[in-house]
């Protein structure tokens, strides 16, 4: 019997990752959450979520602990990591843009070498459609942000609500696309709906943390007078800690409403793996878990993403893949989402043009490996949520440098921000006035600078912000 287009195509291609011990390549199951925090896991030490089966990935393989995005919004994100390129490269800089349908990425470049490939869950890219993207074989999406209850799908072309918890649906979905046969490899894409507000846990969960003591955090409003006046005059608006957005005017029930989600999503994790398991396929399969950006739960007076302090721009990143990763670890490199792309190309024994992102697949076992020493973030007003301007930053180890470029009309936007995260990781003292800082504030000026020219980023491709807003429009909430 003759082989398949796609056995010929996944047994022609030669593999050339050093680390693989088998003539194969591994299959790929990538896990997506919508605006979860890093530390929104027991095994990154939180005080009171229990993610079980998130802590039996890191402990059989690498928790990445210092994982970033390069811009903290989730179309801009995703599309980063499917293609391994900036927002400025990618072109996606909103919410309401697609994938590009010519850029590469990486489920495109599986699916030339023969993976089977599937896309289920939210794609939130080009959010009007739920016309199946190009390279996914099989299809399970929607428009926009779905529903936490009856969400209307597209399943390859024919559109039904599956009825009840979206978590369980889409869960459902990619377990039984597990369980089928497959003649090749095989590419997962899942993606979560959860943690993204308005957060209606499922009943199961809903009232688990109806005892916590719920305080807002130290820095809701210590730090605001060190920080741009826009910080403060945001306050009551929908990206502000006493704003309406997603219920915060009851603060205790958003924070806990907000972590129950996140028990349902560690259910799936463990039902996917477990489906792994049972195929036969888990030590074959390089299984990645992570989110589109982090979430600010009223830190520096805020609510949702976008801004570049640490709980919006630190995600979770796990990863497991036994023949890659023989001791588990946890690494302390700062890893982006861009180079998720790279990562798994490498792995898979192929490679992805244009790609700005690196291979974080040697890092596993290395003592002192080489890597990177400062990355750039970067993020484009929206005129729909004007509350956050213009961002381009750079962060190392050890600081952070805040830049809001174009003015915008708006007063203090001018004012920069100077973290020495070593010593202040919650960001709680702005030293960019600080004369015993200024020595460092040139050198991370410096950086920015260095890094917007490697990147191709240019300050011309920035909008000219309208002066801020501070009411609150009429457009629904992202």
């Amino acid at each position: 019997m003759g082989l398949s287009r796609r056995s010929f195509l996944a047994s022609a291609a030669a593999a050339t990752f050093s680390c693989r011990k088998k003539d194969r390549r591994p299959n790929v199951v990538a896990i997506l959450t919508d605006d979860q925090r890093w530390d929104c896991m027991s095994c990154a030490g939180h005080p009171f979520l229990k993610t079980p089966n998130l802590d039996r990935i890191a402990g059989e393989g690498v928790r990445f602990a210092n994982a970033f995005v390069t811009t903290s919004l989730c179309s801009p994100s995703r599309a980063g990591f499917l293609s391994g390129l900036y927002a400025h490269s990618h072109g996606v800089w909103n919410n309401f843009t697609d994938y590009p349908s010519e850029l590469p990425s990486y489920h495109r470049e599986l699916d030339r070498v023969g993976y089977e490939t599937a896309y289920i869950g939210k794609w939130h890219m080009g959010e009007q459609s739920d016309e199946a993207r190009p390279g996914f074989d099989y299809w399970a999406s929607h428009k926009g942000q779905g529903k936490y209850y009856d969400t209307e799908f597209n399943i390859n072309g024919r559109r039904q609500v599956l009825k009840g918890y979206y978590t369980h649906r889409v869960t459902d979905l990619a377990v039984d696309w597990i369980r089928k046969r497959h003649d090749a490899p095989f590419l997962m894409i899942l993606g979560h709906k959860a943690p993204h507000g308005l957060w209606i846990p499922e009943p199961k969960y809903e009232h688990t943390y109806d005892n916590l003591d719920v305080r807002k955090p130290a820095t809701a409003y210590s730090t605001l007078d060190g920080k741009p006046a826009w910080v403060r005059e945001r306050l009551k608006t929908w990206h502000g800690i006493d704003g309406p957005l997603y219920g915060t005017r009851d603060f205790g029930r958003f924070i806990r409403a907000y972590h129950e989600t996140i028990l349902s999503v560690d259910d799936s994790v463990g039902q996917v793996y477990e489906a792994l398991r049972a195929s036969g396929e888990l030590d074959n399969t390089l299984l990645v878990f992570t989110s589109d950006n982090g979430f600010l739960l009223g830190e520096h007076g805020s609510i949702d993403k976008r801004a570049m302090w640490e709980e919006s721009i630190r995600i979770p990143m796990l990863v497991r893949y036994p023949e890659l990763i023989e001791t588990p670890e946890v690494r302390q490199e700062m890893v982006l989402n861009i180079d998720l792309a790279p990562a798994i190309m490498d792995i898979c024994g192929t490679e992805l043009p244009r790609a700005q992102g690196r291979s974080w697949a040697r890092l596993p076992g290395e003592e002192r490996a080489e890597w990177r020493k400062s990355f750039l973030y970067e993020y484009n007003f929206e005129k729909e949520f004007p509350y956050t301007p213009n961002v381009r930053g750079v962060r190392t180890a050890d600081w952070k440098y805040i830049h809001y470029p174009n003015g915008d009309g708006h007063a203090d936007t001018s004012k920069a921000e100077l973290y020495h995260l070593k010593e202040d990781p919650r960001e709680t003292k702005n030293l960019i006035d600080d004369d015993d800082a200024a020595e460092m504030l040139a050198q991370m000026k410096s950086e920015l600078s260095k890094l917007l020219t490697e990147t191709g980023s240019a300050a011309d491709r920035m909008p000219e912000n309208p002066v801020l807003r501070m009411e609150m429009p009429e457009e629904s909430i992202r």
